[in-house]
């Protein structure tokens, strides 16, 4: 089960990550990619500590991408996109 949420987690990330990396992106995809890659390697490293790095992944993905989306749509709005 450990191997599963790791790996789907894994998979996730990386799509995130590379999704990001097209040419016209928005911002706030760029900023919620990298918020999302961030938070789950936080979240594994903070989870890990009470036995539970997958689900702490999860966690940390979640809330990273959500707060890079809207970093990234705050600068879109400065910038009067």
């Amino acid at each position: 089960m450990k191997t599963k949420l790791l790996t789907i987690t894994a998979s996730l990330t990386a799509a995130l990550t590379f999704s990001s990396c097209g040419p016209g992106t928005r911002p706030a995809h760029q900023d919620a990619a990298a918020g999302a890659v961030i938070g789950a390697g936080l979240g594994a490293i903070i989870g890990h500590q009470s036995g539970h790095s997958g689900e702490g992944a999860l966690l940390g993905a979640a809330l990273g991408g959500g707060t890079g989306y809207a970093v990234g749509r705050d600068k879109e709005n400065k910038a009067g996109r």
